[in-house]
């Protein structure tokens, strides 16, 4: 039942948690039965941001948190520290979520609902900017926005596709547009760029900066953390965790790709891992030939998916999906590290930036994300029982958790707002296949992608293959 990890120990997981200003030791574990308002399972930006809303509104609440390791360990220590109004389902499948209806045609007040979640994600990189200066937290934060680039014709044909759908739903110039070649190129100079997209709705941030202080601010507003208390059920108005059972009006579930940790959810969630390199610090002569002047972020229009900033002390940070999932929905500490995924993006990175072919690598990490078997993020509170969950980000949730803390605010306050009239609020993901078919299934999928990048480069044509695949991954 002891905690075998040191605070140096916790610093190995990611460059962001290793670049920590301080070395706090982790916090002291639920010390055996107790009793609050609001029990919050999970240490990572869902849970904080939820108990940092929930306290301002209300001080006299008791809310606590329980996490199994310390606060960030999960994904929101491990992330590309992208802060986007990226949603991982397409305003299409939103809008098809309204009334339960499927994937069929929107009505109009199905189309306003998908319009007004566009709307809130965008707002909330603002509230996570504006929370992070409130708080005085040290984030590195920077609101330059994301600039996806077209390397082939197929991802020019996708990127133009993409402004297309965006301008059908009304979204304008200042949401999204299309960059031609010379633009895109004095935004982010990568080999063979023909074009991109580009977006304000953005921010990179230092993601272990950023958890680290949110939990200093919800513990300033009276909130209690217990680290090293591993929750093992959740139940109707009690938390089961190997150090005592905590008593709650409401028990909010912030888990995301540990989910099936607890008993009786192996299936809510997939946990699918993603890996990240880090460069040495970069000179300013490398920059002004790679850009990102504004400390953009980026990615292409590959299928594959790949991610990357510019940090604060000038690194370049890039990541990618290439992990396979593990049977069984596993998670080991040796999956966060897979040599042959970080060579392919070693391999990727030079490919889009030559002058980066003899910097050093100085970092390399990996963690699990949630996935849905529908593919998107959902929260909610079930009255009857007291139980609330939100999660399933598919890697968008730095900005998503923030939007998720103040929507169950609302929720177990009992408001009714804009929040919570959003249309991912109450949405179920029915569960993931039992093994060895969610095996085989997810990682067929990961295989198609890499296929459709392959087809794609033949035949210069959107893949066939990639678009049979979409509405199965949260596409329109």
């Amino acid at each position: 039942m002891g905690r075998a990890l040191s605070a140096s120990d916790y610093r190995s997981l990611s460059w962001w948690h290793e670049s920590l200003p301080t070395d706090a030791p982790p916090r002291p574990p639920l010390p055996g039965d107790g009793e609050v308002d609001v029990a919050i399972v999970g240490g990572g930006f869902t849970g904080l941001w939820t108990a940092y809303y929930l306290a301002e509104a209300d001080p006299s609440l008791r809310v606590a948190v329980v996490e199994a390791e310390v606060a960030g360990f999960g994904a929101s220590g491990r992330n590309g520290g992208w802060c986007s109004a990226l949603f991982p389902a397409s305003l299409d499948k939103l809008a098809a979520l309204r009334h339960g209806r499927g994937d069929g045609p929107a009505d109009p007040s199905d189309r306003a609902g998908a319009l007004a979640q566009h709307a809130a994600m965008r707002a909330t990189v603002d509230e996570v900017g504006r929370a992070i200066e409130a708080e005085g937290i040290d984030a590195h934060w920077a609101k330059g926005g994301t600039v996806v680039l077209a390397r082939t014709r197929a991802q020019l044909i996708r990127a133009r596709a993409d402004v297309e759908h965006a301008r059908r739903w009304g979204l304008g110039e200042d949401d999204v547009r299309l960059l031609g070649g010379q633009e895109a190129r004095s935004m982010l100079a990568a080999t063979q760029v023909r074009g991109a997209t580009y977006t304000p709705d953005c921010a990179v941030v230092h993601p272990g900066r950023l958890v680290a202080g949110l939990a200093e601010a919800v513990e300033r507003r009276g909130v209690t953390i217990y680290e090293g208390t591993r929750a093992t059920s959740l139940e109707q108005g009690q938390v089961r965790t190997d150090r005592g059972t905590l008593r709650a009006e409401v028990v909010v579930r912030a888990t995301e790709g540990y989910t099936r940790s607890l008993r009786g959810r192996r299936r809510e969630l997939a946990p699918v891992y993603s890996l990240i390199i880090a460069t040495e610090p970069l000179s300013p002569e490398t920059w002004e030939r790679i850009g990102l002047r504004r400390r953009e972020s980026w990615s292409d229009q590959r299928h594959v998916v790949i991610y990357g900033q510019r940090t604060a002390d000038d690194r370049m940070v890039f990541g990618g999906r290439g992990a396979p999932y593990h049977f069984g929905s596993a998670i080991k500490p040796g999956f966060d590290r897979d040599d042959r995924v970080f060579a392919g993006l070693r391999a990727t990175l030079v490919d889009l930036f030559p002058v980066l072919s003899s910097a050093r690598i100085t970092h390399a990490w990996g963690g699990a994300l949630g996935v849905p078997r529908d593919w998107c993020a959902s929260v909610g509170l079930d009255r009857t029982t007291g139980l609330a969950w939100a999660g399933g980000y598919v890697g968008d949730g730095v900005s998503t958790t923030n939007l998720a803390g103040r929507t169950l605010r609302d929720l177990v306050l009992g408001h009714d707002t804009d929040l919570t009239r959003l249309p991912w609020v109450g949405h179920r993901s029915r569960r993931w296949e039992p093994e060895p078919l969610r095996w085989l299934g997810a990682n067929a999928g990961l295989r198609a992608m890499r296929l459709a990048d392959v087809e794609e480069g033949v035949t210069g044509r959107p893949s066939l293959v990639a678009g049979a695949m979409a509405p199965l991954l949260g596409g329109h």
